[in-house]
């Protein structure tokens, strides 16, 4: 019921989107994924189920703002059964960097407010044709609920033949541990698939994890 909720949710919100892109000047993308677990910063988010996530993002010059959503699945100790990210930012070049910084903020409906948190980021990034590198920082904001973590994290990326691309990431989460990815992708006009290790190195009041992520998404 969860899954189909979030499916239902996203169709809509894809159709919204395909049809206010006719009558505006903003770009309008939209996506949607079916993954065989939720993972973020190398945790399940999920309990090890699937997942089904759609997002929409909008763009005017520079400026961005999306919103992305996600069935999640906490255990007995949570009620949350869906996640929303909202997220805006700006980005741009310097100096043959890209850079990239914005606010996300991570909405957990049918939970408490308690569960709730948000994020600024600041991101760079260099494409040397032959390969990709990012590095991310992230940084919590601190409200009466939720107190501020920081996180950082390099990717690489490397694209191969038949439009394959490989990819790489290695991260820290304050007082949770280190995590790390890495996997290829495959596109196909506007389908992707994708199979991903994924794991993080927990500290003492969290515990290991090691996942493999198949996914399958589509862009609009």
């Amino acid at each position: 019921m969860k899954l189909i909720k979030v499916s239902l949710v996203t169709s809509l919100l894809i159709s919204i989107v395909l049809g206010a892109e006719k009558n505006s000047d903003i770009d309008v993308n939209a996506n949607m994924a079916i993954a065989s677990n939720y993972i973020w910063r190398g945790m399940t988010q999920s309990d090890d189920s699937p997942a089904i996530q759609g997002g929409i993002d909008l763009g005017y010059k520079n400026f961005y703002a999306g919103v992305w959503g996600s069935n999640v699945e906490y255990g007995n100790s949570s009620e949350a059964s869906m996640e929303l990210d909202i997220y805006a930012g700006y980005a741009d070049k310097f100096y043959g960097l890209d850079y990239d910084i914005g606010a996300i903020s991570y909405i957990y409906p049918n939970e408490s407010k308690e569960l709730n948190f948000a994020e600024i980021y600041f991101g760079l990034s260099k494409n040397f044709e032959t390969f990709e590198i990012g590095a991310k920082y992230y940084r919590g904001i601190e409200t009466n609920d939720f107190d501020p973590t920081d996180a950082w994290e390099a990717d690489v990326s490397v694209p191969l033949p038949m439009s394959i691309t490989f990819s790489a990431l290695y991260g820290d989460y304050d007082n949770v541990g280190n995590y790390y990815s890495f996997g290829i992708t495959k596109a196909m006009d506007k389908f992707e698939i994708g199979l991903v290790y994924t794991g993080i190195e927990a500290d003492a009041d969290s515990s290991d994890e090691d996942n493999v992520v198949a996914v399958i998404s589509a862009s609009f």
